[in-house]
């Protein structure tokens, strides 16, 4: 494996950053000032939405200003898996507010000029998260990154950082603590999706070759066993959440009219079921994807691997 400096090819650091990252910056800098303008009282969602804008401006913003200093020239190594595994987490995050702004706030909106305001911001969030989708490709492709070693390239890379997007989401839903409070079946939940977090994000910054001569076990052996208890964790977490918050038995609510904040709403957001069905189906989405992971891991052990995970 190559350790010198992977320079660029001719479309590398010009092309990324003209085409690129400028129109990242415009695009979500449009959205976020856009919704910022409207003027309308914000909800827990459209605050983490916002926020989510915010994180995607200084995140870009921080990584022009250190390809402007060739920050990434220095130190290639730790600089592209970082460089991508924001791309990556920003992709996720413009697609999510993409798709939970207009459910949330829109279809409240009047027929007016805000409503387009919003349609806009919404639109712009959709293009960045393509444009975000390109840097992914782009880098990858003009840095030669198969010299480099990336963990968010493989497939196992990129089921952590998805696992670990949907823990955030999850995490915005419950910021609403009347979901759960005082109840500790569904604590028990939160404790889950806490624990699991803090694992997939442990396993996502071990570097494979720095921690395979210090675990007792093999690498694969490891996500192995760590992928398997995060099934069983979240598969009690879903089960749980389920019969509490939608089985009469235990006190949940099986439809959205019993609901009385759902009905006949006039104002912007999600009401309380509605929130408690998205944790529901993000849930039941994570489980899938530690399965997809375990899998992996599973087919790796099977042939008796130990190398760096293959590209995706």
């Amino acid at each position: 494996m190559s350790t010198g400096r992977t320079s660029p090819e001719k479309c590398g650091l010009y092309i990324v950053f003209s085409c690129l990252r400028v129109p990242q910056l415009v695009c979500i800098i449009s959205a976020f000032f856009l919704v910022l303008d409207m003027g309308i009282r914000w909800g827990d969602i459209s605050s983490w939405i916002m926020f989510s804008w915010c994180f995607c401006i200084i995140g870009t913003l921080t990584i022009v200003i250190l390809e402007l200093y060739r920050f990434p020239t220095d130190f290639p190594f730790c600089w592209y898996n970082f460089s991508i595994t924001y791309a990556c987490y920003a992709a996720l995050i413009c697609l999510s507010a993409s798709i939970f702004y207009p459910i949330t706030y829109i279809k409240f909106l009047p027929y007016d000029a805000t409503r387009n305001r919003a349609i806009a911001a919404t639109v712009f969030s959709c293009i960045a998260c393509v444009v975000y989708v390109m840097e992914v490709a782009c880098v990858w492709e003009c840095y030669k990154l198969k010299e480099i070693p990336c963990f968010v390239h493989t497939m196992p890379g990129l089921l952590k950082v998805l696992e670990t997007f949907v823990a955030c989401v999850i995490f915005a839903f419950l910021s609403n603590t009347s979901l759960y409070i005082d109840q500790p079946a569904l604590e028990w939940c939160v404790a889950v999706y806490s624990i699991c977090f803090i694992l997939a994000v442990l396993a996502l910054l071990m570097d494979r070759e720095e921690w395979e001569n210090r675990l007792p076990i093999s690498f694969p052996v490891f996500h192995l066993g760590l992928n398997l208890l995060s099934i069983l964790l979240h598969f009690t977490a879903l089960v749980l959440w389920l019969l509490y918050q939608f089985d009469e038995k235990y006190g949940g609510q099986p439809q959205q009219s019993s609901d009385v904040n759902c009905i006949d709403r006039t104002t912007n957001g999600m009401c309380a079921w509605e929130q408690r069905l998205a944790v529901a189906v993000l849930t039941a989405a994570n489980l899938l994807t530690y399965m997809a992971d375990l899998g992996y891991w599973a087919h790796q052990v099977s042939v008796g691997t130990g190398g760096q995970p293959t590209d995706s």
